[in-house]
């Protein structure tokens, strides 16, 4: 490391600490003045993809998440917090997968997961884009098996 007084590259560690989760925060001194400076060392985060159906890929954008959870909790009693937790929940299970490429069937998946335990209405609202129902049908079947699984939890 060159120290930022003299441009010397001997420095030692006099300190090392985690300041949050994603970064090391290190005192530093210079071999040379003596001075002490403060550095930062963080892990670059794999940038994930996502496979669209049309085959196009894109970077992942957890704002376009959001905006298409927000659709599905108008008016539903879910805080802002809850919608930051899923999203962090969301992307780090799709960080876990093996590889950068995540598709967004599994995505969808994901965001499903999450609201089917949050809040039903909000379930049923995104399925209802995310699976684009042909009919009346198929969204009432939606909503049976909704209802069915939360008996069956009750039980």
């Amino acid at each position: 490391m060159i120290c930022p007084f003299c441009e010397h590259s001997d420095t030692k560690v006099v300190d090392k600490r985690e300041s949050d989760t994603t970064s090391t925060r290190r005192r530093r001194e210079c071999l040379s003045c003596h001075q002490r400076f403060t550095t930062y060392e963080r892990i670059e985060a794999v940038e994930l993809v996502v496979a669209k159906h049309d085959g196009r890929r894109e970077p992942f954008n957890p704002e376009k998440l959001r905006s298409g959870i927000a659709l599905a909790i108008t008016k539903r009693p879910i805080s802002s917090q809850q919608v930051d937790r899923m999203i962090e929940e969301i992307e780090a299970e799709l960080r876990g997968t093996k590889g950068r490429e995540v598709a967004t069937d599994l995505i969808g998946a994901l965001v499903m997961e999450k609201l089917k335990e949050l809040d039903q209405v909000a379930y049923i609202r995104f399925a209802s884009v995310y699976r684009d129902f042909a009919d009346v049908e198929s969204f009432r079947d939606e909503v049976h098996q909704l209802l069915d699984g939360h008996r069956h939890n009750k039980h």
